[in-house]
C-alpha cells in the first residue's frame, strides 16, 4: 500500500493522527502538535486520490463516491488499525487517520482517578464520557470496559461507527458491532440490543435524539449504557441531551434522566510539562440525590457547585483536577490557566 511508510513513521514517532490531503504534505500529529512529513513532496489531486483510494473496498468506494464522505476502520497486516474519515474538501480528496492502540490501555497504564473505578461496579443507569475529538474518550471508554472484561463476568454489546479497541473475551463475553458493518445504524442497533440479553451496551457516540432516547430507555430498562457525546462539562453533557428533544418532552426527559443517569465524566487532555506527552484531566459528576433533584427541577446551573461539594462521593471538578496535574509539576502553569473553565478561573 502506498501509505504504508507514511503510516509505519506516524506510529514510530508515536503519532495519534495522520493527515492526507490535496495541496498539503502529509502532516502527523504529535503530543496534540500538526507536524509535516518534511521529505515528502506536497500531495497533488492525483497523488491524494491513488493513496487514498487504495484503502478502500470497492462496496466503500462506490459509497463514497455517492456520498462524498465516509467513516470506516482500516486494519493493515503488520503496521497497525486506523479510524478513518475521507472526505472531498475544496482542493480534493483528503482523509484523517486516528491510530488505534494494539492493545487496550488498563485505567493504571492511562493514570486515570482511581475513583473512575467506581463505574465498573454500577450495575445499570446511563453512564457518559465527554469531551472534545482527540480528547481520549473511546481509549478511556475501552479502559473502563477492560477492567470489567478481567474482573467480572458479563455479557457485553459494543455499537461503535468504526469498531476501534477489540476486545478479546476474559471474564465478560463481548460482542462488537460495526455501524454500516454489522448493523445500519447506532438506533436499530440499541434497540435490537436490549433484546440480546446483554449486561452491558456501549454506545460509541450519541449523536441523535433516537439514539439518546433508546440509551435513556435501556438504561431504565435495566441496563448498563456507556456511551460518548462531544460536550464540555458534566452540566453541559445534561443540558445537551434535554435540549435535544422537542419541548413537549423536555420534562419526561428530565425525570427520566434524573433516574437513570449515574455519571458524567468530561476528559481533556494536557501536554505534559516536558511536552513529550499528554495527560488527562477529568471532571467526575456521580449523580447523587441532589443532583438527581437538579436535574428533574430545572436546576442544572447548580450542578458545578454540586460536584464542588460531592469530593467524598468520588467527585472532582476540571478546575481540581487540572490544578492537581499543576501541584504535582506535571503541566505548566500557561496550560493549567488555559484549561480552567471560566466559571471556575482564578
Amino acid at each position: 500500500m502506498k501509505l504504508d511508510k507514511i503510516f509505519r513513521t506516524a506510529i514510530q514517532y508515536k503519532a495519534s493522527d495522520i493527515f492526507i490531503s490535496t495541496g498539503s504534505k502529509p502532516i502527523l500529529r504529535i503530543n496534540g502538535d500538526l507536524i509535516a512529513v518534511e521529505d515528502h513532496p506536497i500531495l497533488t489531486k492525483q497523488m491524494a486520490e491513488d493513496y487514498l483510494l487504495e484503502t478502500l473496498n470497492e462496496i466503500q468506494k462506490k459509497k463514497f463516491e455517492q456520498t462524498l464522505d465516509l467513516d470506516f476502520s482500516l486494519e493493515i497486516e503488520n503496521i497497525g488499525r486506523f479510524r478513518v474519515n475521507m472526505f472531498v474538501q475544496r482542493k480534493g480528496i483528503s482523509a484523517a487517520f486516528r491510530i488505534i492502540p494494539e492493545v487496550v490501555f488498563s485505567l493504571d497504564e492511562l493514570a486515570l482517578p482511581q475513583q473512575i473505578r467506581q463505574i465498573t461496579q454500577l450495575k445499570q443507569g446511563l453512564v457518559i464520557i465527554t469531551g472534545p475529538t482527540g480528547s481520549g474518550k473511546s481509549t478511556t471508554l475501552a479502559a473502563i470496559a477492560n477492567e470489567i472484561n478481567e474482573k467480572q463476568s458479563k455479557h457485553i454489546i459494543t455499537i461503535e461507527d468504526p469498531i476501534e479497541f477489540t476486545h478479546e473475551n476474559k471474564k465478560s463475553m463481548f460482542e462488537q458491532r460495526e455501524v454500516g458493518t454489522h448493523t445500519a445504524s447506532f438506533a436499530k442497533a440499541l434497540k435490537a440490543s436490549v433484546r440480546e440479553n446483554p449486561d452491558i451496551i456501549i454506545v460509541g457516540e450519541m449523536r441523535d435524539l433516537e439514539t439518546m432516547s433508546l440509551a435513556i430507555t435501556a438504561a431504565e430498562t435495566g441496563h448498563l449504557v456507556l456511551a460518548t457525546m462531544h460536550t464540555s462539562g458534566a452540566a453541559r453533557s445534561v443540558d445537551r441531551i434535554i435540549d435535544a428533544f422537542p419541548p413537549s418532552q423536555q420534562n419526561q426527559i428530565r425525570t427520566q434522566l434524573a433516574e437513570s443517569l449515574k455519571a458524567v465524566v468530561w476528559q481533556n487532555l494536557l501536554k505534559t510539562k516536558d511536552r513529550k506527552g499528554r495527560l488527562a484531566a477529568l471532571e467526575i459528576m456521580f449523580v447523587n440525590n441532589a443532583i438527581s433533584n437538579m436535574i428533574r427541577k430545572e436546576k442544572t446551573f447548580q450542578i458545578n457547585s454540586a460536584i464542588e461539594t460531592g469530593l467524598r462521593d468520588g467527585m472532582q471538578t476540571m478546575k481540581k483536577a487540572v490544578m492537581d496535574l499543576l501541584q504535582a509539576d506535571l503541566i505548566t502553569e500557561e496550560d493549567a490557566m488555559a484549561n480552567i473553565p471560566p466559571e471556575f478561573e482564578i
